[in-house]
């Protein structure tokens, strides 16, 4: 009996160690997001934290987070993200691989720093981190390695026996691309199977607006092509044939182009354009009758997703008489999830001093493991010599401009004035949201 009993604890602690070590040399996994309130009483304190600095009253901040209400206080990215990491952990049991995983949030909890110090309390010294964001970009990249940092210097000991990496960009995953493929599909047969001709179908991708110098600090500065714009027109360029293959189509036969949504901040600020709603109207005046709307920019359904698009963006297409569908953002499809777990495991074997595949659908290949000291600028050619992990920090060459905020770059709180009028109504036309 006794000799049993040690056979089973024995076999069960190399069962252990084997799963450990597939991850290994890294002690936890830090998934990093942007955070959304839980509740109406979280809204306010979280509205601050996601403009902290920029001295907006709370008369202010009340007035533009109406848009809660609507999902009773609650934004929507909580669950999304509790969703996405316990299909990862399933994901990554199943091929034999534990990892603890963790959540850290920039503007609500848990806050990276409350997370960061909980894995720390549990003994992790080495981290990987992955961000929610797809794309590279500053916010979706070079800003939450800074967060990430700051997080670490508030440690009792700032963080100096601490090591954090990070997961490449994974927009140009095999799974990602898969994923996208059959949701975008689905949306486009819903618009046929309503009886819409094909030749008068429209498919719009969608991403976040972001300024148009982070546009061109995005990326990698010594790659051609490799900045946010391109990095979604060659995965829709991948896309596109791939939906008119699954659905019969001739290929060519699918009239699409890019649109973008949630532009925030000072109305003469330039930002990527045309959004969603303004590509609508100009789409409904070039005799187009249906529109499927394909949030490529976005994982999850957050709250650029529901109300941007699910709300705004559907009304705007049912004033216009169009029919309207958008489709489901990846989520939780397998295909993505695995690729997230691939990219994990490929990480750590990198770090082990392995050479596994870097597989990459996209032809400037796979992102390198550390952003480049330039890569994902906030401004195009300006570096702050701001901290950051998973990769060097560069040296500063400059000052941001004084009325310049990393918030105002992505993912505000505040709500964006227009700096055209809705041609409908003359009306400027507002985006509330949180973030992804």
């Amino acid at each position: 009996m006794h000799m049993n009993t040690s056979k089973r604890l024995n076999e069960s602690l190399e069962l252990e160690q084997k799963m450990s070590d597939l991850t290994a040399p890294y002690d936890a996994l830090l998934v990093v997001s942007y955070g959304g309130p839980n509740g109406p009483d979280d809204v306010l304190p979280f509205m601050r934290n996601a403009t902290k600095g920029k001295g907006i009253p709370d008369e202010r901040l009340l007035e533009v987070s109406g848009h809660y209400g609507r999902f009773g206080g609650v934004s929507p990215i909580n669950a999304c993200n509790e969703a996405l990491l316990e299909a990862l952990r399933e994901e990554l049991h199943s091929r034999g691989a534990d990892i603890t995983i963790g959540l850290g949030n920039r503007n609500w909890h848990p806050f990276m720093s409350e997370t960061i110090a909980e894995l720390v309390q549990g003994g992790a010294r080495r981290i990987l981190m992955m961000q929610t964001s797809a794309y590279a970009s500053y916010s979706g990249c070079r800003q939450y390695r800074e967060d990430v940092a700051d997080a670490l210097a508030l440690l009792p000991d700032g963080g100096k026996d601490m090591t954090v990496d990070k997961v490449r960009s994974y927009h140009d995953s095999p799974g990602f691309l898969t994923a996208q493929i059959d949701v975008v599909s689905e949306s486009v047969k819903t618009l046929l199977d309503r009886g819409t001709v094909i030749d008068d179908l429209h498919l719009v991708f969608v991403t976040h607006s972001i300024p148009t110098p982070m546009q061109g600090g995005s990326g990698n500065s010594d790659k051609t092509g490799s900045d946010y714009v391109a990095q979604h027109l060659a995965l829709m360029e991948l896309i596109v044939p791939a939906v008119e293959e699954k659905l019969g189509l001739k290929v060519g036969t699918l009239k699409t182009d890019l649109a973008f949504c949630s532009r925030s901040g000072n109305p003469n600020a330039s930002w990527l354009e045309p959004d969603i709603n303004d590509r609508l109207e100009e789409l409904k005046a070039e005799g187009v009758k249906a529109v499927s709307c394909a949030p490529i920019g976005f994982i999850s359904d957050h709250m650029e997703v529901v109300f941007d698009l699910d709300t705004e963006a559907k009304q705007t297409a049912t004033d216009l008489e169009l029919d309207y569908d958008r489709a489901r953002t990846v989520d939780t499809h397998p295909a993505f999830i695995a690729s997230l777990a691939d990219l994990i495991l490929e990480r750590a074997a990198r770090a082990r001093g392995e050479n596994p595949e870097q597989p990459s659908t996209l032809p400037l290949g796979a992102w390198p493991d550390e952003c480049a000291s330039h890569c994902c600028r906030m401004i195009e050619g300006l570096d702050t010599g701001k901290t950051v992990v998973a990769g060097p920090t560069a040296a500063k060459n400059g000052e941001l401009p004084t009325h310049t905020h990393p918030r105002d770059a992505h993912h505000p709180a505040e709500p964006a004035q227009k700096s055209h009028a809705n041609k409908r109504d003359g009306r400027p036309r507002q985006s509330e949201k949180t973030a992804r």
